[in-house]
This record gives C-alpha cells, structure tokens and sequence, in this order.
C-alpha cells in the first residue's frame, strides 16, 4: 500500500523518528523500511510533516497493529490525545461514554477520556470538561523532545499546534532575547530557551505561569527562563527594546497588543503574529494593524505569510513572521 513517507539518511534515522513520534506524526500501523541507505518512515499526515524533511509516496508493509477503539466500535471516532488524557467532541452523552470505554479497553495508554463541555472562554481561554473515565486533568505532554506538565481544566494548550511551535523555534539561536507575550505553560519558551535564548514568558493565567516555571525546570532551561504572571502591556515598560524575536499568539485580539509589542521590540525584531482572519484575505487585516503601531519608528517586511491551519468554514488560522527594523 502506498502511503506517505519521511526519506532520511540511516544515520539520522532514529533522531527523525523521535520528532516524527513526538509530533504525533507516526504512521504505527505501517512498517519503517529500510533501502540503499534510506529509512523510509511512514506518516500520518504528509503536510504536517517539518519542511527540512523529505516526503515521498512508497509502498510499505502493514503491521499488525494492537486493538484500537474503531476495531472495538465498529467505527471511526474522532479523539486527540494530551499525553495520557484522551479528549473528546461529542455532543450525544451516550456516543461519548460508548467512545470512553472503547478507549479504554483499547490499547491505547490512556489514564483519563474527557468530552468538551464548553467553549474556550474568557479572558484566561479554559474549558469545561465532562471527565467519562479516570480522575484528574492533569497530564505530562511530549512535543519534538521536551516535556510539558499541564491541566486541562486550568491552562489553554492545543497539541495540533505543535508543528508550528517546532516551526518557529528552529528559527531561534543562541544569545536571542525572546518574548512571548501570551506563553501558557510555555510551549515557545521552553524550545526557544533549550535553542539558547534568554526568554521572557507572560501569562495572566497564574496556574499557567506556575506551570511554565516547572517546565522550565522539566527541560533543564530554568536559567534562560523569566516567567512573569500578568498583564504583558503593564509588564512591556520592564523590557523596552529589549527583544529580537516577540511571539503574539493569541489570534483572535492579538491586534490590541501590538502598541506593546512594539515597545517591547529592540532595533532589529522578528515579530510572530497569529490571527485568524477570513479566506478571502487572511493576512491584510493583520500586516495592516502591525504598519499601523510599527511605522514610521520601524521599517516592515513581511518575511513569511504562513497559513497555520483551517480555523472554521472559509476562517484561517495564519501567522506574519514581520521584521521590525527602525
């Protein structure tokens, strides 16, 4: 069967599969193949996959593969795994517990199922959650080699973000002074510090900033690492022209921030603005409102125009990579 497969040299193989299996990018139930020095490693998703990588269509083997809730089920379930919590979308309760045990007598190494019983809401962006099977909310989450402890019910983390995240912290170098404006539990800071940088991580959220410095400390980058809980426009006047690289990832009001990302930025910055606009224009709005709180102190270029990921019908999710040089 053909499928979707990452070409490495043998001798990186092993390091490539540790990002893809970390990414959650692993095709398990196919096998790796070897070939005139080549691994050939199958994956789920071949536009996920990291762009410094090659992705070639091969015929590969099936594995025999342990029970997972669709054999169980006699159908597809939608879930995400968040280290041992699977997470649930299901509006019928019934679907949702039936799903819930299927889980659980699969393979799968999962301690807690929960179902969404809410939207993201207010100002600190958390959850309701219905907890089916288990106790607790609390999970250890693996991302391209680091590690994060977090609370569903307490902090906002997306797991589908994580390439992106990678995307974004390969571009950092040692000796940077990085910002992230709205860090969580720290899933900027934590790569961008083990790259070198002096990070800044800021969150309203106090749980997510306690968490931020445990996993700091998790990763062995406590030293390269400030956490700061609060308000980062009252926090930007401490680190005026402090930054190279500043990341706003909060897209729906990222553009309320920008007079403070601008005040944070140093002579030469690499600005990270996320934002989710419609497909008809999905990067105007927000290269608009950047020239709009940047000029004529800074000089823009748009370095990289990035469409994250389909945010709802005809809305994206995208993100500017913008040089502010003044």
């Amino acid at each position: 069967m053909e499928v979707p497969c990452v070409r490495v040299e043998r001798d990186r193989g092993e390091e490539t599969r540790r990002r893809l299996a970390d990414a959650g990018l692993l095709a398990a139930e196919f096998e790796i193949e070897v070939e005139d020095g080549y691994l050939y490693l199958p994956v789920t998703d071949a536009e996920a996959v990291p762009e410094d990588v090659t992705v070639v269509s091969r015929a590969v083997g099936e594995r025999d593969t342990p029970d997972t809730p669709a054999d169980l089920l006699g159908f597809e379930p939608t879930y995400e795994r968040l280290g041992d919590i699977v997470i649930l979308d299901e509006e019928d309760p019934e679907t949702a517990r039936e799903i819930a045990e299927a889980v659980m007598d699969s393979d799968i190494p999962a301690r807690t199922v929960v179902n969404r019983a809410s939207k993201v809401k207010g100002e600190l962006r958390v959850r309701d959650w219905e907890v089916l099977v288990g106790e607790g909310t609390e999970t250890v989450h693996r991302e391209y080699g680091c590690e994060y402890l977090l609370d569903v019910a307490e902090v906002y983390f997306s797991p589908r973000l994580a390439t992106e995240r990678h995307r974004v912290a390969e571009q950092v170098e040692s000796g940077e002074h990085a910002f992230d404006m709205f860090a969580g539990v720290g899933p900027f800071v934590v790569p961008f510090a083990e790259r070198g940088a002096e990070v800044v991580g800021v969150d309203l959220n106090e749980k997510a900033v306690e968490y931020l410095r445990e996993n700091a400390r998790r990763n062995d980058v406590a030293e390269r690492v400030t956490a700061i809980q609060g308000d980062v426009r009252e926090v930007a006047p401490d680190y005026e022209d402090w930054a190279d690289r500043v990341v706003m990832n909060l897209p729906h009001s990222a553009d309320e921030f920008l007079d403070a990302a601008v005040e944070l930025a140093g002579d030469d910055c690499l600005l990270h603005y996320y934002d989710i606009q419609h497909e008809e224009d999905p990067f105007g709005p927000g290269e608009e409102a950047i020239r709009a709180a940047a000029e004529p102190e800074y000089e823009i270029e748009v370095e990289t125009r990035h469409v994250v990921r389909s945010y709802a019908p005809h809305e994206l999710n995208v993100c500017l990579d913008v040089r502010l040089t003044r």
